[in-house]
């Protein structure tokens, strides 16, 4: 191409828009394709001379080819924005999850979505193929990014969840859950590749316990007729606590974390939530520095983080209140949190979190496995050989639980130390390890 150069690149930088020349034998046309530099080049070499029909058909060819690199460039700033708007959405997302509304508003560099002036929230999970997830959010994304009063988001844990947060006002009328966004999302779940589960309105810094509800309630949906479900169950036990003994008590069981690094707390946290590799994935860590860190919290704790009692009882102080406040505990406050917990409130918790197994026609068999189930550290092989039962029936006995107390129980999470403490208080187990 060495003599050609000098003419490519006058064609490359605009200065001509097409030309015939020669090469030894060969005779050769060259049309620059588009408008914008540094230009493509088509170019079309022969025996002889192209004929002026010819010429036209090469002119409309450059055309072509220059549409199709309109569209090809259009395709990438598209998908370049919508990347933009998801990654700007999850922001969001994960900062509301942390209670903190103020940043989540600096996060949105002034143009706020409409969801963050709104008085409460819903959370809504999809659970759908995760081919999916990308296509629903684009079809309802307006021009902002957003979607309307709410936001789309591809879970960053769950590859088969599709998370939305709805914005609601106090005022609203009866049926939120099924105008708007929330609306939307159920009309999809009426494919039966789809399930949903959505949260009751909480303000906005408590995000983390709508999502919360919302995974209970999907994992209550498709239990019936309908493949929605929307969040029925009992509060969590930290919601009817005496405040003050119960904060208390948090302060003094988390205070050796007082002296560990933030990331660490961050991850005994999320590990009491999700899955230890869906932790890695959401931090940007290996598998391994989740495991480093947790040992780290063990080790300053003195427990045993494969012990579900011990998960169960971290993960209802770190509810209650975070480590790092730096105030002292009074010697009397956990003497108070075993009276709060063998008082009436407890108790009636843990009645009412439990009488939906009541009802069920083979409520023995729910409750001695459940029982069992926990005391085996939440192992469906070892309760099995423990009951004298197969597996299956474990797990059918687990979902079936699932149902009817409104709590996600296979994810092996929040509501497995719900069902924990609620058999703890009512004397079905003990938890000997942390609590009274």
């Amino acid at each position: 191409m060495g003599p050609l150069e000098p003419t490519l690149t006058d064609l490359v930088t605009g200065k001509i828009a097409s030309v015939a020349t020669e090469a030894g034998e060969l005779r050769i046309y060259l049309e620059a394709i588009g408008t914008e530099p540094p230009r493509p080049v088509l170019l079309i070499a022969g025996t002889a001379a192209l004929a002026r029909p010819a010429v036209s058909l090469a002119s409309h060819a450059g055309g072509i080819v220059a549409a199709l690199c309109r569209a090809r460039e259009a395709a990438q700033a598209s998908r370049a924005y919508r990347d933009k708007a998801h990654r700007v959405r999850l922001a969001l997302a994960m900062t509301l999850l942390t209670g903190d509304v103020t940043l989540a508003r600096r996060i949105s560099t002034g143009a706020v979505p409409p969801l963050l002036n709104a008085s409460r929230l819903r959370v809504c999970i999809l659970q759908c193929p995760p081919a999916e997830r990308d296509h629903i959010a684009w079809a309802h994304e307006d021009a902002s990014g957003y979607h309307g009063r709410g936001l789309m988001v591809r879970c960053p844990v769950y590859d088969e969840h599709l998370i939305s947060l709805a914005g609601e006002d106090e005022d609203e009328e009866p049926g939120a859950d099924r105008r708007g966004l929330p609306g939307l999302l159920r009309s999809l779940a009426d494919d039966r590749r789809y399930l949903l589960g959505i949260s009751r309105p909480h303000p906005l810094a408590a995000t983390a316990r709508a999502y919360q509800e919302a995974l209970h309630a999907l994992a209550a949906a498709g239990g019936g007729a309908s493949r929605a479900a929307v969040f029925q169950g009992e509060p969590s036990l930290e919601e009817v606590l005496p405040r003050e003994a119960a904060r208390h008590w948090a302060r003094r069981l988390l205070a050796p974390l007082d002296a560990a690094p933030r990331l660490t707390v961050d991850v005994l946290a999320l590990v009491l939530q999700l899955p230890r590799s869906g932790v890695a994935n959401l931090l940007g860590i290996s598998r391994n520095t989740v495991t480093a860190h947790l040992r780290r919290a063990e080790e300053a704790l003195g427990l045993d983080l494969d012990d579900v009692g011990c998960r169960a009882t971290l993960s209802l102080a770190l509810k209650i209140t975070g480590p790092g406040s730096g105030d002292s505990p009074e010697p009397a406050a956990l003497p108070d949190f075993a009276r709060a917990l063998r008082g009436q409130a407890a108790h009636q918790w843990a009645e009412g979190f439990l009488q939906p197994l009541d009802k069920h026609t083979h409520r023995c068999d729910l409750h001695t496995t459940l029982k069992a189930w926990i005391e085996a550290g939440i192992d469906a092989q070892e309760t099995a050989h423990r009951l004298g039962i197969s597996r299956n029936t474990v797990r059918a006995h687990l979902i079936t639980a699932q149902h009817l107390l409104n709590r996600d129980l296979l994810s092996g999470g929040p509501g497995v130390y719900d069902l924990a403490h609620a058999l703890h208080i009512t004397g079905h187990i003990a938890i000997p390890a942390l609590l009274p």
